[in-house]
């Protein structure tokens, strides 16, 4: 099988792939077959540059990235396909395809896209002339199972402006890849979506923070990414962006600084704060131990979203502003005897219904008149 003249098993790993590249080859393309990797060593084949693999995974994410279909000329076993795909969950072409659905079957085209978390979902219920689409509808698109969620995407327009609203979102705790939770916004993207509002019920750790009070995400420190957990871990095709994208500076810094004028103008600066967001896994809540340890980090609320799809609106050139809804407070005392749940999310998601959507339709509407200027 000619497939054993490109790579071979030693027992029982790591995997040695016999192929090398140019020094000035920065991606798979160019990549060429050698030898037979049977006449080649381990040592041999690390003193030639070839590369080893530590685990199946890494390997079939590999095979992936220099299309073994093409390089073979045969179809590879379809477990060890299935396998491989599933790293990286989806492709530019199915991206496309969802994005192709939408605009065929939508006659909005809007520049403004907006994630609802738990307990805002309400604020696409107040689009008028919605076109809603449930998540089951689109081709490849990843559907939700908490409670509070619709599961749609609605388009329609916030006091006259078009926009993109996803009535619910999808958490790693779900079962589903990282990278398949933040697909939404590369569908976003591939429809038209300049600027990404997105939105999450958060635990407030910081003290001065009070249950139904907004927090404008300035920063957020995302523990499953620094664990290896990012949307953008695998292959990269170029046309999603950068490899390495930057994310020191994704929460706009212009659309920060309006979002706190409005606030004023409104009259609610007192309930509005600028602050870090965390994002853990879920969905179990944090204990005393690592809500204290995260305080003592400069993290002010405590969420299980936002930071895993901003990442991926940053690679896409967007720009982004966010913010959390202070839920619930954060128990950072051993002797507390406060314990946050779901309901209480809703429950206070739902009391600010009206003061979230007038924030947020004055917000869309200066991002409209920036777009159009």
């Amino acid at each position: 099988m000619r497939v054993w003249g490109f790579l071979r098993q030693t027992q029982p790993l790591p995997w040695i792939i016999t192929i090398i590249r140019s020094p000035r080859d920065q991606n798979f393309s160019n990549w060429t077959p050698l030898f037979e990797a049977g006449y080649l060593s381990q040592q041999q084949a690390l003193q030639n540059q070839f590369v080893t693999f530590t685990s199946e995974a890494e390997l079939l994410n590999i095979l992936i990235s220099i299309d073994l279909h093409l390089l073979l000329g045969h179809k590879m076993n379809k477990e060890i396909s299935e396998a491989a795909y599933d790293c990286q969950s989806y492709t530019y072409e199915d991206i496309q395809e969802s994005g192709n659905f939408l605009l065929k079957n939508t006659k909005y085209r809007p520049s403004i896209g907006i994630i609802c978390g738990s307990g805002i979902g309400s604020l696409a219920e107040s689009l008028t002339d919605k076109e809603c689409f449930p998540y089951k509808r689109i081709p490849h698109f990843p559907v939700s199972t908490v409670r509070g969620h619709m599961f749609q995407l609605v388009f329609g327009l916030l006091d006259g402006v078009p926009v993109m609203c996803m009535q619910g979102r999808c958490h790693y705790y779900e079962g589903l890849p990282i990278c398949k939770c933040a697909m939404p916004v590369r569908v976003m993207k591939m429809v038209g979506v300049k600027y990404l509002i997105a939105t999450n019920a958060a635990g407030g750790i910081n003290e001065n923070y009070k249950v139904g009070d907004i927090m404008v995400v300035k920063d957020h420190v995302n523990f499953m990414g620094l664990a290896g957990v990012n949307p953008l871990r695998g292959f990269n095709d170029d046309r999603f962006g950068s490899r390495f994208p930057s994310v020191s500076r994704a929460y706009d810094i212009a659309l920060r600084a309006l979002a706190k004028k409005i606030g004023t103008d409104m009259g609610i600066e007192n309930y509005m704060h600028e602050g870090v967001l965390s994002c853990a896994g879920g969905p179990s809540y944090e204990t005393v131990t690592e809500l204290r340890a995260m305080k003592l980090l400069g993290i002010d609320a405590a969420g299980m979203s936002i930071a895993h799809e901003v990442i991926v609106a940053c690679q896409s050139g967007m720009t982004v502003f966010a913010f959390s809804l202070i839920t619930n407070k954060c128990p950072t005392t051993y002797d507390s005897t406060h314990v946050p749940d779901h309901e209480e999310v809703m429950k206070v998601g739902n009391s600010r219904e009206n003061m979230l959507k007038e924030f947020v339709s004055r917000m869309v509407l200066h991002m409209q008149c920036t777009e159009e200027k």
